[in-house]
């Protein structure tokens, strides 16, 4: 386990991505792994000689054709090692605490969600989740897990592993969240952004599987997206890649708490969607305003045209990065048409017209628990080998 602040080499990463590929596809070969990845056969080569080393796969020897069928040397299939310990997740997000538990194979065993204000309260958000780990271990009646993943909503700075921005979460500035969850958890742990965790749950267990290049985007209380290129999540130089909430939408006034007026995170968010509908429907209490649940033609307008905006700012990015895929997660993602269409509409209207027609618009297969599942997911991946 390295040390907190160490970098996660491009080259851990790539390993990393493949085993959790070997693990969810209950074995491959490395021409499937070619194929699916994209990446050269060099360097899955050179990945797959690691885990072979590390002891975590090992070959088989597939059953040979039968004669006349034109079969060489019969090819050999990766086996993920399988480990007594199961792994843990957790999805820090700005309202709420979610905690899960999963075997090795991936079966989930326990879960437990809270909701306390993350932001403000950073020392009881991590007590916290130590507290609800520990009794889904208790009442799974599970001896201990063999490591975590926890996703936080925010930008870690991957050269030191600690969060930086003074006005994002802004009771975490300068702490190391793995060395605070190591402390309270006693086990191995990884940080990660969350929306790059929701961009890797996809990819492993959602509408990202097929796609080697996409766009996720988070788009809850706060907005944030997570890239994967050539089968890989993309990190940026110093691991935050992906801010797009405080991208300026001009001619926007909108207080934002980075201290900026007209973010993206200010003009499109859960809160400022209520806003809106409290607005326009008077005689509703607007902390009882359920957007999942209201659906009368003055709300759908406002999401269609909430999703026309966050569209059109992702339009910008589409052209930059020509992806096959936009998977919008979050609690706004969840929300179905109105908003995936304005987002389409734009997509279409904004982008590149060859760029517009080879992107996949569609809601995370995995909805509001794709951050959780990549988690989990990452941590059987990553997790060391029983030796």
């Amino acid at each position: 386990m390295s040390g907190q602040g160490e970098h996660v080499s491009v080259r851990d990463r790539t390993r990393d991505d493949l085993l959790g590929l070997i693990r969810s596809s209950g074995g491959t070969t490395r021409p499937e792994l070619v194929a699916v990845t994209k990446m050269s056969r060099s360097t899955v080569n050179q990945a797959v000689g690691r885990l072979l080393d590390e002891g975590r796969v090992y070959e088989t020897v597939q059953q040979e054709k039968g004669p006349g069928s034109g079969s060489g040397r019969p090819a050999t299939r990766l086996v993920a090692t399988t480990s007594s310990s199961p792994v843990a997740g957790i999805d820090f997000g700005h309202n709420h605490v979610r905690v899960a538990v999963a075997d090795e194979r991936g079966m989930l065993l326990g879960q437990a969600s809270r909701e306390i204000d993350v932001d403000l309260r950073a020392f009881e958000a991590l007590d916290l989740a130590a507290e609800m780990l520990a009794g889904i271990v208790r009442d799974s009646g599970l001896a201990a897990v063999g490591s975590v993943v926890a996703g936080i909503p925010g930008p870690l700075d991957a050269r030191t592993g600690r969060v930086r921005s003074p006005t994002i979460l802004s009771s975490w500035v300068e702490l190391a969240p793995r060395d605070e969850l190591q402390r309270r958890l006693g086990v191995p742990v990884r940080v990660e952004n969350d929306a790059v965790l929701g961009a890797y749950g996809e990819l492993r267990r959602g509408a990202g599987r097929g796609h080697a290049n996409f766009l996720y985007v988070k788009a809850s209380h706060g907005i944030g997206a997570g890239l994967v290129i050539g089968g890989q999540p993309y990190m940026g130089a110093t691991g935050i890649a992906g801010e797009i909430g405080h991208i300026n939408l001009p001619g926007r006034i909108e207080s934002c708490r980075c201290g900026n007026r007209g973010c993206l995170e200010a003009v499109i968010s859960v809160e400022s969607l209520r806003d809106q509908i409290a607005l326009t429907h008077p005689a509703w209490e607007r902390s009882s305003i359920d957007l999942s649940a209201e659906a009368d033609e003055v709300t759908t307008r406002i999401l269609n045209e909430s999703g026309r905006t966050l569209g059109r700012v992702l339009a910008q990015l589409c052209d930059l990065l020509n992806p096959d895929a936009l998977i919008v997660g979050g609690e706004l993602g969840a929300l179905g048409a109105p908003l995936l269409e304005g987002v389409r509409s734009s997509i279409s209207r904004y982008s590149q017209p060859a760029i517009a027609a080879a992107i996949t618009v569609s809601a995370a297969e995995l909805g509001e628990r794709a951050e959780l599942e990549g988690a989990l997911e990452l941590a059987s991946a990553w997790m060391p080998v029983d030796r």
